[in-house]
């Protein structure tokens, strides 16, 4: 009896592990199954800069798939995968401040605040991150509120 218990203790702990990984992927912004489009998001930290990972050094974190440029930054990762991943689910920061809507970002365009990485749209004469920059405690605490509505 004991068995059947721990049996069925795992299968629902596992069901349940496996539902909040379906429901991360569905609020991420992924592009083929991957977040940040495949950059690495250590890298943002570490080097300052957009740096394309590969899919030889990928980890998979919650669901979530992260590609790495080097194996030191992806087993930084996986020592801390929380300190690393983008806000809001790697969606823009000022759009999820402004208006509470998932818009894509540019990899190129990203701020690290408090040792969290943010990303920005900019494309098409539109950079959004100076716009971020000006009211940057407003937008991050609207920011955050309108994530709840995804992440929850």
């Amino acid at each position: 009896m004991k068995q059947v218990f721990l049996l069925l203790f795992f299968i629902n702990g596992f069901t349940s592990l496996n539902a909040q990984d379906q429901q991360r992927q569905k609020e991420f912004n992924l592009e083929n199954g991957v977040a940040a489009k495949g950059y690495d998001v250590v890298a943002y930290f570490k080097q300052s800069k957009a740096v394309k990972g590969s899919s030889s050094l990928a980890v998979r974190y919650q669901g979530i798939n992260y590609y790495f440029s080097t194996a030191a930054n992806r087993d930084e990762f996986k020592a801390n995968a929380a300190k690393y991943e983008p806000q809001y689910g790697g969606w823009c920061a000022y759009a999820m401040g402004a208006t509470g809507e998932k818009v894509d970002f540019d990899p190129e365009t990203f701020k690290i605040v408090n040792g969290k990485l943010y990303l920005f749209y900019n494309r098409f004469f539109t950079n959004t991150l100076p716009k971020w920059n000006k009211d940057e405690t407003n937008l991050r605490a609207k920011a955050d509120a309108n994530w709840k509505k995804f992440s929850n």
